[in-house]
């Protein structure tokens, strides 16, 4: 990358969040968090606008990569419940000129609504977080790989919907093609760490799926509470994905943005390996949660026939 990293601006940000703020960053006209700076809280309105500045910065670099990474109106905003901040009459658009358009605008979106907002900043938010562990972790060629792949679909793909998915097919085969299964464990566990610690405490399987489906990636899921593989000491949980948006390639899932989600939920058991079983109208996906198994499948799995 050139320049000031996307690392280093999303560490500037996180300086300056406080654990008890009552300011956070919001888009004006939809209300999402604009990443990085999502979960984040800052102490004070000028604390909250040289952030909302930084995330301008950040979100303007990422668009070198991805020009179609959505524009938002970017606003501090006090949260109701703290009595102790100042009123909030005089909140105030934070704005930077990246150049382009500022609103978020539908044509951007498409027409599906704020289901397709959701899955898109999403994609940008898995992404965002995995490209700046490939360039800090020194895999330029695979940085470069992606983007390359994924600007030739641009091309061609003018859904911003499905555009977001590819984008996150091409990076998860790339770095499956490009890095040994142990380099792309570290980079899903890194990758991981970037994000928000989430809310919600209930078992990581779960409430992943959870955030999946209500992101629009996936239709309908089911899963298994972990249970030991006969003959040894290896536990594993059983998932079954309806209608999942990204799609099977030579033989091979793209299951990065699963993972991710399940090793952001619970860092302690990131999956060890993944294996997918084509169901007809449903992956079987089986997750091995012991960590001394072998890493393998964790970014773009290999499908196995059904039995």
């Amino acid at each position: 990358m050139i320049g000031t990293t996307l690392g280093d601006i999303r560490s500037q940000i996180e300086a300056l969040a406080s654990d008890d703020g009552a300011y956070y960053l919001a888009c004006a006209r939809y209300g999402d968090r604009p990443v990085p700076a999502a979960g984040l809280r800052f102490e004070s309105r000028a604390v909250a606008r040289t952030a909302a500045r930084a995330t301008e910065q950040y979100r303007a670099a990422l668009r070198r990569y991805d020009p179609r990474l959505p524009y938002y109106d970017i606003i501090v905003r006090r949260d109701p419940t703290d009595t102790d901040a100042a009123p909030a009459a005089d909140a105030a658009v934070a704005r930077v000129d990246e150049g382009g358009p500022t609103p978020r605008s539908d044509a951007v979106f498409g027409s599906s609504g704020r289901g397709s907002s959701a899955r898109v900043d999403f994609c940008h938010r898995i992404a965002a977080a995995v490209f700046e562990t490939l360039s800090e972790a020194g895999h330029d060629p695979v940085e470069t790989a992606v983007m390359d792949a994924y600007l030739d679909l641009a091309e061609t793909v003018t859904d911003p919907d499905e555009l977001c998915l590819c984008l996150l097919e091409s990076m998860a085969s790339e770095v499956e093609r490009r890095l040994s299964p142990a380099e792309q464990a570290a980079v899903v566990t890194a990758a991981a760490e970037r994000l928000p610690t989430p809310a919600s405490t209930g078992h990581p399987v779960p409430t992943t799926l959870a955030s999946l489906e209500r992101r629009d990636l996936l239709g309908g899921r089911t899963w298994s509470p972990p249970a030991a593989v006969p003959g040894t000491e290896t536990r594993s949980v059983v998932v079954r994905l309806s209608e999942y948006a990204l799609r099977a390639r030579d033989g091979r899932l793209p299951v990065l943005p699963v993972v991710v989600e399940l090793a952001r939920r619970d860092p302690e058991r990131v999956p060890a390996s993944l294996d997918v079983t084509d169901g007809g109208d449903g992956w079987w996906l089986r997750v091995v949660l012991d960590q001394d198994e072998r890493p393998n499948g964790l970014v773009n799995a290999a499908i196995r026939s059904s039995p």
